[in-house]
């Protein structure tokens, strides 16, 4: 049962966010979107209570409800930038706003972008690990909660990840095009005149 309601769920999100969007652009109703985005988080608390009340009823903890606690921290941490992203890119083509601003590609600011995204996954993760903090304790030594625990360390090895990215855009940042050709250019004059 859990495992269909987080793929309804998943499927809400993106009809609702679909609906949200067209209703603001082509129809011109911005209460209305405003009103059919805010029942994305609906999802969310759904998804919560129906785990809760499978776990409540008897069921033996396992992998649905650890990818229902994750997928929850997700969708908490990176949903409402989702919307955000897509609703730049609605409002440029269906509303005729100027082209969203793209993430930086270079640099210290790409490395404090990806700083950013890294703290949304420890958002997430941290929401993820208190939920199946909370399903361990609730379950107690009644049942077997190792798949609990193994979605756990998916939550810290998913910000191990994520950190190693951000971590790698501030040790080795990328250089920009004209910059590196700058470089390139400089070095063989400083070639040519150690030559003399």
């Amino acid at each position: 049962m859990v495992v269909w309601l987080i793929a309804a769920c998943e499927v809400g999100f993106w009809v609702l966010l679909a609906l949200g969007l067209a209703v603001r652009y082509l129809l011109k109703w911005r209460r209305t979107s405003v009103v059919l985005l805010l029942c994305e988080p609906m999802l969310e608390l759904v998804l919560f209570v129906a785990t809760a009340v499978d776990l409540k009823n008897g069921a033996e903890p396992g992998w649905e409800h650890g990818l229902a606690a994750l997928y929850i921290g997700y969708t908490v941490a990176f949903g409402h930038y989702t919307i955000r992203w897509l609703d730049g890119h609605a409002a440029h083509r269906l509303g005729g706003a100027p082209p969203p601003p793209k993430p930086p590609r270079h640099g210290r600011a790409r490395a404090r972008h990806e700083a950013k995204l890294w703290l949304r996954a420890v958002c997430g993760a941290a929401v993820a690990l208190a939920l199946l903090q909370l399903a361990v304790w609730y379950v107690g030594d009644s049942g077997d909660v190792s798949s609990l625990r193994a979605f756990q360390w998916v939550a810290v090895r998913t910000v191990g990840l994520y950190g190693l990215i951000a971590l790698s855009y501030t040790v080795w940042p990328r250089r920009a095009p004209a910059a590196a050709e700058a470089e390139g250019a400089v070095a063989p004059k400083e070639k040519e005149g150690a030559r003399r």
